[in-house]
């Protein structure tokens, strides 16, 4: 990264995007509201977030701002390259989506306007859950503060999606109790 990028996100900011997801009750409004803010806090052109599905070895895409449908829907998103944000837990920078041999869909990323990303990892308990992607159409350049400002955010954001999917588990295990005889639930 350059020598000495501007700072963008300060303490007042941290801590209302902090307190958001600590209280908001829809994760999806949630989700999207993290990354419309980054987008204006940073002047980016885009941003994205997409989670990981065990069972299909994938990422998914939950919500985005600033990009087109047609870029979201160009193709499944493989976690295997060793150099991922995913897979090493730390943020990656790409300055070039047209040469850099790590990009899935160079070409889609062209036609989208966008010529670097950067990715941080979406970790719940050191164990990464999904990823911030943040698109813009020059080199991304973060002031250290403010990736470990980002890093932090990531952080809260899979300790919330790790609660809602345990809540979700624990809803539908209620539910099907509740269908349960009487009778099988004695003792219980």
């Amino acid at each position: 990264m350059a020598a000495n990028p501007e700072r963008k996100l300060y303490l007042q900011q941290f801590k209302a995007i902090s307190n958001a997801i600590s209280t908001y009750e829809d994760l999806n409004l949630l989700i999207y509201h993290l990354i419309e803010g980054l987008c204006r806090t940073f002047e980016f052109k885009a941003s994205s977030i997409l989670l990981h599905d065990e069972r299909e070895k994938q990422l998914f895409h939950v919500s985005s701002h600033g990009i087109s449908e047609d870029y979201i829907d160009k193709g499944p998103v493989f976690y295997n390259e060793k150099h991922s944000a995913f897979v090493t837990g730390e943020p990656v920078f790409v300055d070039d989506l047209k040469t850099d041999p790590r990009v899935q869909y160079p070409e889609a990323a062209l036609q989208e306007g966008i010529t670097a990303m950067a990715s941080f990892p979406i970790k719940c308990r050191n164990v990464v859950v999904g990823i911030l992607r943040i698109y813009h159409s020059e080199q991304i350049r973060l002031h250290n503060d403010d990736v470990e400002s980002i890093l932090l955010l990531c952080l809260h954001l899979g300790l919330v999606i790790e609660n809602s999917g345990l809540k979700n588990f624990l809803d539908s295990v209620k539910g099907a109790m509740g269908n349960l005889p009487l009778r099988l639930l004695e003792g219980l």
